[in-house]
């Protein structure tokens, strides 16, 4: 039995050793993700992203308390910084929440950056895939602290959460390079410490100066304070009305596709990359074309359509002679 049937039948060691294969880009885990993937698309995915330092982790914690006493599976896919040392995840979310491992309704894991911008990693997608496949009703991604660069969630939930906390000194300034456009909920947590309300009505400011959104959604502003559970409810719920307007707009069928969409490119850019540095490798050393161009004795645009052609000309050949 392979793990994508395992999986299937609700076996967990069998799902986290795909995703840690998954992980490791290990050349098997496709075969399993293709018979996993038609059971896919049911879950409801929620991005948690933002400013570090801003307590998301304490927040997602309380999220999924609340969606459990609802009675819904939870999956949680927290993005750490990588390790300097194994190349690993830093696994300080999977701590913060390690008063759910044991139980069966919620699923963590940690995935490692590995160098890839945008707040998450390589692998996401198909982490959220297996979570799915799994039966899980809601799955929450919390992105790496980045600061401005997270907006990759958009790509990946039906909900982007963005975190902010007061006192960090000009909050608004921070976030609005690229975070801000992606938000369908802001959240002011640490809501008790100063400067909440100022932080709050300079958001609100901003959302003024932006364009209408299409679906007609106005993001909410929650403040939280997720140590002591305030505000939690409120937020939760905020998710469900967003969840209610994507049906109701028909936004959540092209947020489905674009989800698609981006996977599907991601994915063939990656195996069109190895494909060709494999081939390069054959016919040229990679070293040397590289040291080449170090020493200005050729230009990369030249080569790489040199090689492309390459490419080409020997499908070419191939399909005539099949």
């Amino acid at each position: 039995m392979g793990l994508a049937e395992k999986i299937l039948e609700g076996d967990v060691r069998a799902a986290a050793r795909l995703m840690r294969d998954i992980d490791d880009d290990l050349s098997d885990a496709w075969g399993e993700l293709k018979e996993l993937y038609p059971k896919t698309g049911n879950a409801y995915i929620i991005g948690v992203t933002g400013l570090p330092g801003s307590g998301k982790s304490t927040l997602v914690d309380k999220i999924i308390e609340l969606y459990r006493k609802e009675g819904k599976t939870v999956g949680i896919v927290a993005v750490d910084p990588t390790s300097p040392f194994t190349g690993g995840a830093i696994l300080g979310d999977r701590i913060r929440m390690q008063r759910h491992s044991t139980d069966e309704g919620v699923f963590i894991r940690s995935l490692a950056t590995r160098g890839y911008l945008g707040g998450i990693s390589r692998s996401t997608h198909d982490v959220i895939n297996v979570m799915d496949a799994m039966g899980k009703d809601i799955i929450i991604v919390e992105t790496v602290g980045v600061g401005q660069d997270e907006v990759d969630i958009v790509d990946t939930a039906h909900t982007s959460i963005v975190v902010t906390v007061p006192g960090l000194g000009d909050e608004v300034q921070i976030i609005k390079a690229g975070i801000l456009e992606i938000a369908d909920i802001f959240v002011i947590n640490k809501c008790e410490r100063e400067g909440a309300e100022k932080l709050e009505q300079e958001l609100r400011v901003m959302m003024e100066m932006s364009s209408p959104r299409e679906d007609g959604w106005i993001p909410p502003i929650f403040k939280t304070e997720a140590v002591l559970e305030k505000g939690i409810f409120e937020l939760v719920y905020g998710v469900s009305k967003h969840n209610a307007c994507l049906i109701k707009s028909k936004i959540l069928e092209r947020k489905n596709r674009l989800r698609a969409e981006k996977h599907f490119l991601k994915l063939l850019q990656t195996r069109l990359l190895e494909s060709t540095l494999k081939r390069v490798e054959e016919q040229r050393s990679l070293d040397r074309v590289l040291q080449e161009l170090a020493n200005r004795r050729g230009n990369p645009y030249t080569m790489v359509e040199e090689i492309l052609k390459e490419q080409l000309k020997k499908r070419r050949v191939k399909r005539n002679h099949g």
